[in-house]
């Protein structure tokens, strides 16, 4: 059985730490090493726990969660972190990506949704709402942007992958897009790291806001399933 995933739980409000506790000690593969009531006292329990994941708060007091991750980035070897929180205002979103986190989650996020955006982190992918996503796809992607064929940075592509990357920007999970395809959703997986390989993106975020920005898809005629 491999080792289980290190947490950190990083919150100011210590009733949360517990429940989140409580969540992610219920499943096998899950550990929490530590919990932080600052930004500070985190970077410092990371340096001496070594956590695979530190869930963090954004608001905190002395050192606020954002800027305790743009620390935990400086490091040699920096934990994968998500970011949890009441906000989701776009600055939030945009000042977490930038510093590297790998989830961003509201924390009326259902149990199974933090549980999967930990496993996410931990296996190096990144799980952020899909409300969120599509605030972020508003701010980045020109409104007006008009399908133009296969942008150059598309034209590495196969057929199937471009398929799954339009799947994709529908905000679409892997089991969606398998249903969708009536393919495997292993093999959705490997279409999906192929996808991020060769458009030199770290996550599937970054893929779709490429997809928007280039004009592959717009919001207008990707606003449905139906659409397109």
């Amino acid at each position: 059985m491999p080792d289980p995933i290190r947490v950190l739980v990083a919150d100011d409000q210590q009733l949360l730490r517990a429940g989140f506790r409580v969540i992610l000690e219920s499943e096998p593969d899950i550990e929490v090493v530590g919990e932080a009531a600052d930004g500070i006292e985190a970077v410092d329990l990371v340096a001496r726990t070594r956590p695979d994941v530190v869930l963090m708060d954004i608001r905190m007091p002395r050192l606020d969660g954002l800027s305790a991750t743009e620390r935990l980035m400086t490091l040699p070897e920096p934990p994968r972190v998500v970011v949890l929180t009441t906000f989701d205002q776009n600055e939030y979103v945009v000042r977490a990506l930038r510093a590297g986190a790998y989830g961003f989650l509201l924390k009326d996020a259902p149990a199974s949704r933090l549980i999967a955006a930990i496993r996410a982190a931990a296996s190096g992918e990144a799980l952020i709402e899909p409300s969120i996503t599509r605030r972020l796809i508003e701010q980045f992607a020109a409104p007006e942007a008009e399908p133009v064929g296969v942008p150059a940075a598309m034209r590495g592509l196969t057929d199937r992958e471009l398929q799954v990357l339009r799947l994709m920007a529908r905000g679409l999970s892997n089991a969606e897009i398998a249903g969708e395809m009536v393919i495997a959703e292993t093999t959705v997986k490997t279409h999906v790291a192929r996808v991020l390989t060769k458009l030199g993106v770290r996550d599937r975020v970054q893929a779709v806001v490429l997809a928007y920005e280039s004009g592959f898809v717009s919001r207008r005629r990707n606003a449905t399933p139906t659409e397109g």
